[in-house]
């Protein structure tokens, strides 16, 4: 039996899932991509250590709760979950949306209501990128909860395609050479911060979450606004995929080998 799972079987999570041959190749992909980067990268620290799961409503945090919970009930992660959205007080928020999911799944849960939403909207001038401003308040939050509930680490559900999309960000618009870390420690050196779905691509995530019919909930706070940098970066990368299969793996694979000495 797996050790600890919080689900006795997958029925539960797989119940809308296809039965199909392409499905099934498509779970086992990130499973393994999500096992690799776990293994890799050193991300379980301790015995048995308390993950807070950080859910957006959003496909990648829907895949990255579905692929922790898949590792869990096969005994290949042996790390306690809880699972936690951040409510920001944006209008209109589905707040029935993920507690009716996550009861489904039985899996733990805390939902955390802090109105971000309105500080942001105070603090940013229209027509500004609010995804800085938001994205401390939240990391903030999470910090908090993440103490508050004895947790060792926060997941988050960031992909390679984020990854590239911010190394183009630094690159292009900030004049250095940085991404996203797979693993880091906080400020304040009390909470590990992972991305357990780095290796995998934003394609897969997409497609898992459409064939697992996951009730997607979209950022209307930052989504609402045009022209946005990494909006940018992401058609540049698509243009270049299209021209040349395959280039999102190889830049990815550039910033995993990077030989310091051949730099200025």
């Amino acid at each position: 039996m797996p050790d600890g799972a919080d689900l006795t079987d997958l029925s539960r999570l797989y119940a809308e899932a296809p039965d199909s041959l392409s499905f099934r190749k498509l779970r086992k992909r990130i499973l393994r991509n999500a096992q690799e980067a776990i293994s890799r990268y050193a991300m379980i620290e301790g015995e048995r250590p308390r993950w807070l799961v950080c859910l957006s409503g959003g496909k990648d945090s829907y895949a990255l709760l579905a692929a922790l919970l898949d590792l869990k009930w096969q005994g290949a992660l042996k790390v306690d979950l809880l699972a936690c959205n951040l409510d920001q007080g944006q209008p209109g928020f589905p707040k029935h949306v993920l507690p009716e999911v996550l009861s489904r799944l039985g899996v733990p849960f805390r939902i955390e209501t802090r109105d971000t939403y309105s500080v942001v909207k105070e603090k940013i001038p229209e027509g500004k990128t609010y995804c800085s401003l938001c994205s401390r308040l939240r990391r903030g939050n999470l910090y908090r909860i993440a103490r508050e509930e004895g947790c060792s680490a926060i997941a988050l559900g960031h992909h390679r395609d984020d990854a590239l999309e911010t190394f183009l960000l630094n690159l292009f618009h900030g004049g250095r050479l940085a991404a996203m870390a797979p693993k880091l420690l906080n400020e304040e050196g009390d909470l590990l911060v992972l991305r357990p779905l780095i290796l995998c691509a934003e394609d897969d995530l997409a497609a898992f979450s459409a064939a697992m019919k996951f009730p997607i909930i979209p950022c209307d706070l930052c989504g609402s606004q045009d022209g946005l940098q990494r909006e940018a970066m992401k058609r540049l990368l698509d243009e270049w995929e299209r021209a040349h299969p395959g280039r999102r793996e190889a830049i990815f694979r550039a910033i995993c080998n990077v030989e310091p000495e051949h730099l200025p």
